[in-house]
């Protein structure tokens, strides 16, 4: 048994002779053509690795992105996989057919993962209230679905109407072809990026209102209008609001997000339609489906045409406290008019609760000063007036109407079982008519924090809690659309009137306050989709709080205070939702990289090390880079070619090492079958030798008897991990190098490692890219050694994942001094790392070792190159 073990032991430093090569310089001009490719190669697979980090950083769920991210990181990926693919052939034709299938498979999964074919099966353009149910959102949109199943199963009066389906917006969409033109404009502007959104928006918005209508669209809308006129025998102006799909759910409410107009005559038609149409890509709901991750194309804009209400008075109800689930009281937001006021959060207006035991009564009654109100215009459209001074101050709506809202407004609750947002309308002859319907997202109010001695006198108090919770952070005063582009991360929105326009900076801002408004307004419908706390109708706001001034708020108790407060921030708060991670988009990415990321080609003396085998695109790169390297490192002994012929290391080292020059790696042209260190150029390669042999190997580490015989296990299990059974692959640790170029395939013992840089001084391209795997010892030791590794490289500020028991690391962006002594480090480790997978179950032997690594790498690499890397950042 000894004698084995010596003899496995032993191979691990075995050496072998390499052939002698004869000169063959009118070869020269074929390894310059092979370099070329090899250089297209290398640059197409770092580009790949690049785009599979930005996903898998995505992937953490804390990254807001939309299908024009996705697209683009896979259209990415598949170009420069193809291009490593094309480039392989130059280096070997025919030799690997099975690669285009394989990549064509993927590439075909891809596609039909992110360009779903249409599923709607509705034939009608056109459909009346009166056959409209809940089962129909699909085709209708959830908001007109609601009205239709309220009115036609509760019997409550909803006004007539029709709904435009998503078979019309689909078929106008394709009319056009303005999907395509959408995705070429999202894709090449980059939707993701909110200062692009201004441009991106009106450019797709422009497109849509000059398309063409679509035919028997507007016959069929003037068919039913007429119908409806017939019912009340005179002429109707409409209500035409939008239902896109998604819209109205519990937790994505598109509050106020699209268009809609209000008094529409049927001459104007045409044009309105295209208007809220294209409302669609507003900012505001551009940001807000990128803010949930919807996709564009899954949202179909069905649109609802209703007999236009002019009421003398209207608002929401919330049938339970929006920001108090422990509170079941009816609230009734009502002004003057139109509800517009409301929903817009732009006047004050009036606020009731109402108890839900019978009989009913009324609780709470807040009267606010109502200076304005809406009303339909005696032509087309709305218009904004002022309310007389006699009745600023009254009631917008006697109890006996806010006793019957509550009525109506529980009796939809009941049926529906969750708690509802109800926006109504009383009309000129003193009809309720409900004209939209959502389910209420509720929030828990924070216990409230005891008395804290010594806390300032707050700087403002009062108003209303839209939105639960307490934060900090720089006021923000916003008071046009430019400040879309420029709020700052964490910054306090301040705003004169709680518009549903500063809805796409709720992913920004850290709380709301607003001078103006209420909880039932859409801007604070979505700060509690959001969880961003938000105080509304607080008085003198704008004129106490200075823009940039750090302040801290309690929205729990409408309470402001000057600069940051840590024992009010120290309440307990309800945690942000992550919207992202349980977005349709979120889900694609998640199988987008599935078709893409995951290694499973990592051993190349695996049998299963083939094209055949590649499952992902991550495989074909792994499999195509591992392949290219042996292409080029054997071209020269393969030719007979000297100058480009593998080189041994001459140094005085118990391992074989091989260098192939690129380009100019040399000092000078070697044609003998030595080189020396003082012949190599190449400055990556230099620093890795540098710390590869900067501290003396101890030797194997004391290996335990369990840990040996795993050795032997191993060993027996798969003859090819001991190096001194000859393979393709395990008698050569092999660099491929030009001067600021180096790529190292390595075997040490029982695993292996590749790492590949480029150190050429611009921070911009330069990068390490580091994998290793293997080990002599069983998988959980093998495992906690990658994580060993993992946990040395990231205090090195290494990018770093772990799959089983393979580690990727990846450093860019960073400048020379830094790359060198991580390059430095990388080579420290390769030969102290040798076999310490056989004592990872010994805790104690670990923790001496990842102190003295930790040691060793402080003193000897970072603290005397300290000042370099310091000037070179400066």
């Amino acid at each position: 048994m000894m004698n084995l073990i010596k003899k496995t032991l032993g191979r691990l430093f075995k050496t072998y002779p390499i052939p002698n090569p004869s000169n063959a310089e009118e070869l020269r001009l074929n390894f310059k053509s092979r370099y070329h490719h090899f250089k297209l190669l290398l640059n197409a697979n770092n580009r790949c690795l690049e785009e599979m980090a930005e996903m898998e950083q995505a992937l953490k769920g804390d990254k807001t992105f939309g299908m024009s991210f996705v697209r683009t990181c896979c259209t990415a990926i598949s170009v420069n996989v193809l291009t490593m693919i094309n480039n392989m052939e130059h280096l070997a034709p025919d030799k690997y057919p099975d690669l285009g299938p394989r990549f064509d498979a993927i590439r075909t999964q891809l596609d039909h993962l992110l360009h779903p074919k249409a599923r709607i099966q509705e034939e009608r353009l056109v459909i009346p209230f009166d056959k409209i149910n809940q089962e129909m959102a699909n085709v209708v949109g959830g908001k007109m679905a609601k009205l239709g199943e309220i009115k036609n199963q509760l019997d409550i009066n909803v006004p007539q109407g029709f709904v435009i389906t998503a078979t019309a917006y689909e078929r106008f969409i394709h009319l056009n072809d303005l999907q395509d033109e959408i995705d070429t404009i999202t894709q090449a502007s980059g939707a993701d990026d909110l200062k692009q959104l201004d441009i991106i928006s009106a450019q797709i918005q422009q497109k849509i209102i000059t398309a063409a209508m679509l035919d028997g669209l507007e016959t069929a809308v003037h068919k039913n209008w007429d119908l409806l006129e017939q019912n009340v025998n005179r002429p109707l102006q409409l209500a035409i609001r939008s239902s896109a799909l998604c819209e109205d759910s519990l937790e994505s409410s598109f509050a106020g997000q699209y268009r809609s107009e209000l008094n529409v005559d049927q001459e104007n038609f045409a044009q309105v339609y295209k208007e809220v149409v294209a409302s669609k890509y507003s900012v505001q709901a551009m940001t807000y489906r990128l803010n949930k991750g919807f996709r564009d194309e899954d949202i179909a804009m069905c649109i609802g045409c209703m007999e236009m209400i002019d009421a003398v008075a209207g608002g929401v109800i919330y049938t339970r406290n929006p920001v108090n689930a422990d509170d079941d009281s009816v609230f009734i937001n009502s002004a003057w008019g139109l509800p517009k006021l409301v929903v817009d959060g732009s006047d004050s207006f009036d606020l009731l609760a109402v108890s839900r035991k019978q009989p009913f009564t009324i609780t709470r009654r807040d009267i606010g000063e109502k200076t304005i109100r809406y009303r339909c215009s005696h032509g087309d459209g709305i218009e904004k007036v002022p309310v007389p001074e006699n009745d600023r101050t009254q009631p917008s709506i006697d109890d006996n109407t806010a006793l019957e809202l509550a009525r109506i407004s529980l009796a939809i609750e009941d049926y529906y079982t969750i708690p509802q947002d109800i926006e109504w309308a009383l009309s000129q002859e003193g009809r309720l008519y409900i004209l939209q319907c959502r389910p209420l997202q509720q929030k828990k109010r924070t216990a409230p924090a005891p008395d804290l001695p010594g806390l300032d006198k707050p700087l403002l108090s009062g108003g209303i809690t839209a939105s639960p919770g307490t934060a900090t952070g720089p006021v923000y005063r916003a008071t046009r659309d430019a400040d879309i582009l420029w709020f700052p991360e964490n910054a306090i929105l301040l705003v004169d009137q709680a518009r549903p326009r500063w809805a796409p900076l709720l992913n920004r801002a850290a709380g709301i306050i607003s001078e103006h408004g209420g909880f039932a307004g859409h801007l604070a419908n979505v700060a509690r989709e959001f969880s961003v706390p938000a105080i509304m109708n607080i008085q003198g706001a704008i004129e106490t709080l200075e823009p940039g001034d750090v302040i801290t708020m309690d929205a729990d108790t409408c309470s402001v205070y000057k600069g940051e407060q840590p024992a009010i921030l120290a309440k307990k708060q309800p945690a942000r939702p992550s919207p992202m991670k349980q977005s349709t988009v979120f889900r694609l990415l998640e199988q987008a990289c599935d078709l893409i990321v995951p290694l499973n080609l990592i051993d190349p003396d695996a049998t299963g090390f083939r094209p055949g085998s590649c499952k992902t695109f991550h495989d074909i790169t792994r499999f195509i880079h591992e392949r290219s390297v042996h292409e080029m490192f054997n071209f020269g002994a393969t030719n007979n070619f000297p100058e480009h012929s593998s080189k041994q290391l001459h140094y005085h080292v118990p391992l074989n090492w091989w260098i192939l020059n690129l380009d100019d790696g040399f000092t000078k042209t070697m044609t003998g079958p030595y080189v020396r260190l003082n012949n190599i150029a190449s400055h990556p390669m230099l620093a890795f030798w540098e710390g590869f042999i900067l501290v003396p190997w101890d030797g194997p580490p004391p290996v335990d008897g369990r840990g040996l015989m795993s050795v032997m296990f191993r060993s027996t299990m798969n003859p090819s991990l001991v190096p001194g059974v000859r393979s393709k692959y395990a008698d050569k640790n092999y660099f491929m190098i030009s001067k600021h170029y180096c790529s190292l395939n390595s075997r040490l013992g029982y695993h292996f490692s590749t790492m590949e840089a480029l150190v050429s001084g611009r921070a911009e391209e330069d990068y390490i890219s580091f994998q290793f795997k293997g080990g002599a010892a069983d998988y959980d030791r093998r495992l906690k050694r990658v994580h060993f590794i993992k946990e040395i490289l990231e205090t090195y500020d290494f990018t770093v994942t772990v799959r089983e028991d393979t580690l990727t690391a990846r450093m860019e962006g960073q400048g020379t001094e830094v790359l060198k002594t991580r390059l430095m480090i990388l080579g420290y480790l390769s030969l102290h790392t040798r076999q310490i997978d056989m004592i990872m179950s010994n805790s104690r032997r670990v923790g001496f070792y990842r102190e003295k690594i930790g040691n060793d790498i402080d003193e000897k690499i970072i603290k005397p190159h300290f000042n370099k890397e310091e000037e070179h950042h400066g």
